[in-house]
C-alpha cells in the first residue's frame, strides 16, 4: 500500500468537513477552488491529494459533493465505529469525553481510567471512571481500538506500556512527553504547548 503523508490525510479531513458544510447549504457540486479555500491550500494541491486515491470529478464541472464525501469517509475509515479508552481523568479529559462530536464521527468512548480516588466512580457522559489498576484486565476482556492518554508527562510512558500490554494498536497522546511504542502500534501526539509557541512565534514575527 502506498505511504500517504500525514499532511495529506489531515487535508482530506478538512475537505470532508467542507463538503459536509456545502451539502448542508444545498450545494450538489463543488470546485477544487472551493475545497482549497476551506482546506487552506491550492486547487492544484486538492487535485493532487485526491489523485492518490483515484479519479474524482469532471474538468469544468467540479466534484459531486455527496459522492466525494462518501468516498472520503471510506478512505478515512469512517464507515465503521471505533472504541476509545481514556487514561487520565483531569479537566482536559473531562472536556474531551463530554464532547458530542466524537460519537457523531463514530468514535465511541468505552472507558475512562484514573488513579485519583476523588474521581474514580464519577460518571462522565454515561461512562464511569474506573481505577487504572483494572485497565489491562478490562481492555483484554473488552478491547478498544484507540487509547487516549491525558496524563501528566511522567505517567505517559507507563500508561503506553499498559495499553500495549492490553493489545491496543493506536494511541493518541496528549501528555506533554514523547512516548515509545512497538512498530505495530500507531501513535499520534498532540502537544498544546508546542502549538501555542508556534502561534507565539507567528505573532511575534508578523
Amino acid at each position: 500500500m502506498r505511504r500517504i503523508a500525514d499532511s495529506t490525510v489531515r487535508r482530506l479531513s478538512l475537505y470532508l468537513s467542507a463538503l459536509e458544510a456545502f451539502e448542508a447549504q444545498g450545494m450538489t457540486t463543488v470546485s477544487s477552488a472551493a475545497l482549497a479555500t476551506r482546506g487552506g491550500t491550492t486547487s492544484a494541491q486538492v487535485r493532487k491529494d485526491l489523485s492518490f486515491f483515484g479519479s474524482f470529478g469532471k474538468r469544468g464541472l467540479g466534484y459531486a459533493s455527496a459522492e466525494l464525501a462518501a468516498r472520503l469517509r471510506d478512505i478515512l475509515g469512517l464507515k465503521r465505529a471505533y472504541r476509545l479508552a481514556f487514561v487520565g481523568a483531569g479537566k482536559m479529559a473531562s472536556a474531551l469525553v463530554n464532547y458530542r462530536g466524537f460519537d457523531q464521527r463514530g468514535f465511541h468512548i468505552q472507558a475512562v481510567y484514573d488513579t485519583d480516588p476523588s474521581v474514580i466512580g464519577q460518571t462522565w457522559n454515561g461512562v464511569t471512571v474506573r481505577n487504572a489498576k483494572q485497565m489491562v484486565g478490562d481492555l483484554k476482556g473488552n478491547p478498544v481500538d484507540i487509547g487516549v492518554i491525558v496524563t501528566p508527562a511522567d505517567a505517559a510512558q507507563g500508561v503506553t506500556d499498559q495499553l500495549v500490554q492490553a493489545g491496543v494498536k493506536a494511541i493518541l497522546n496528549f501528555a506533554p512527553a514523547p512516548i515509545m511504542a512497538p512498530p505495530d502500534v500507531s501513535v499520534k501526539s498532540v502537544n498544546l504547548t508546542l502549538e501555542l509557541e508556534a502561534l507565539s512565534y507567528a505573532l511575534s514575527n508578523r
